[in-house]
């Protein structure tokens, strides 16, 4: 399906979701005579410009507190997190960048990093890391292209993995259960879990309303998590029970004034 079209569906979505208050995977599939997975990847895209808010099966409109929110806040909120994530990189490192709007906020900030050597599974991220100032070394996973992921998947991809050690990777999350670990929606995990076995130290970047949210496909257990990067509106109950898994919490400001644009 084209560019033009997806946009197009997208927008009945939101049409719909305003008349009827709440929408559900399966349900709209039928509807536009596509695929979950399409569907799935159109309501993440949505959530991820604050249009509305994913739940288990479908997805509902933003709480009003939430709809205040200026684009540039949610920006800000990312920016806070990549800031913070970037603090851990030493030059020189080899670190692993998933695909995902979380993870590519990262990108501005690693400009002033020296010596890097960078994998990825994303065409995106890949083309924006030739654009910094000490451009890293730059590595891609290969593998099978996942459109809806817009991401390389499967096993080759995990093969290419393989042949290296990395000191880093980062990653985000659909979701947070606090009893389980990283949580999403795509199907696809497999490659998740192969970067965070090659990997010294695994980085989670989530915004504090993706935690306590749980989806039913675990991607990454705690016990494979080094370090969670959030914003902080995390509340400290949530905190302490992530912090009792052995994971490393660390809770990035805020600026509400900052402008970022994804």
């Amino acid at each position: 399906m084209n560019k033009r079209n997806t946009q197009q569906r997208r927008r009945a979505i939101l049409e719909l979701l305003n008349q009827q208050g709440e929408v559900s995977v399966d349900e709209l599939a039928l509807r536009f005579e596509t695929s979950e997975v399409t569907i799935r990847k159109d309501l993440t895209a949505l959530e991820d410009n604050g249009l509305l808010l994913r739940k288990y099966g479908g997805a509902v409109p933003l709480p009003q507190e939430l709809m205040a929110e200026t684009a540039g806040k949610i920006s800000a909120r990312k920016q806070a997190l990549a800031k913070a994530a970037a603090g851990l990189i030493r030059d020189h490192y080899r670190i692993i960048i998933d695909s995902g709007s979380t993870t590519a906020a990262l990108l501005p900030e690693l400009s002033a990093k020296q010596g890097l050597v960078v994998m990825t599974n994303s065409l995106f991220i890949a083309n924006s890391l030739r654009e910094l100032e000490h451009e890293p070394k730059l590595l891609m996973t290969g593998g099978s292209w996942d459109a809806q992921s817009e991401s390389f998947q499967g096993q080759l991809a995990e093969q290419v993995l393989r042949a290296y050690d990395f000191d880093q990777l980062f990653i985000g999350a659909d979701g947070i259960d606090l009893q389980r670990g990283t949580t999403t929606f795509n199907e696809l995990t497999s490659l998740s879990r192969v970067m965070a076995e090659v990997a010294r130290e695994v980085v989670v970047m989530v915004e504090s309303d993706k935690i306590g949210r749980k989806i039913h496909n675990l991607e990454l257990p705690w016990t494979a998590i080094k370090i969670l990067v959030t914003d902080d509106k995390l509340p400290d109950t949530a905190k302490r029970q992530i912090e009792q898994q052995g994971v490393k919490v660390i809770c990035a400001p805020v600026q509400p004034n900052t402008e970022f644009s994804e």
